[in-house]
This record gives structure tokens, sequence and C-alpha cells, in this order.
């Protein structure tokens, strides 16, 4: 698997909706807020990697 990069579009209830930014797809994906860094928000920058994300800058 490679990296992605994404960024958070929405947040609603327990759920952060991401959208990927390296490719041109436009639909966001559902992933529970409790599986994204602390400090997510919607506009952070994300790279997820097999399940895993960081906050990029």
């Amino acid at each position: 698997m490679e990296q992605k990069d994404f960024i958070v579009s929405d947040i609603q209830g327990d759920y952060a909706y991401l959208t990927q930014t390296d490719t041109n797809s436009t639909e966001p994906f559902q992933v529970a807020l409790a599986l994204l860094p602390p400090e997510t928000d919607i506009g952070t920058k994300l790279r997820g990697y097999m399940g895993m994300f960081e906050v990029i800058d």
C-alpha cells in the first residue's frame, strides 16, 4: 500500500469525512474520529497509510 493525502471535508458526530487530495476523486469517505489524531478538525490535512493517519502541513 502507498501513502495517500486527505483533507477533512466534514465532521458529523463521531465520524469525519475525508477527501483524497492526490487524485481527481471528489467523493469523500467516512472514518471514525477515534482513528484520527486528536487535533483533527475540518480543513485538517492528513496522510494515511495502512489505517493510520498523521497531520501534515
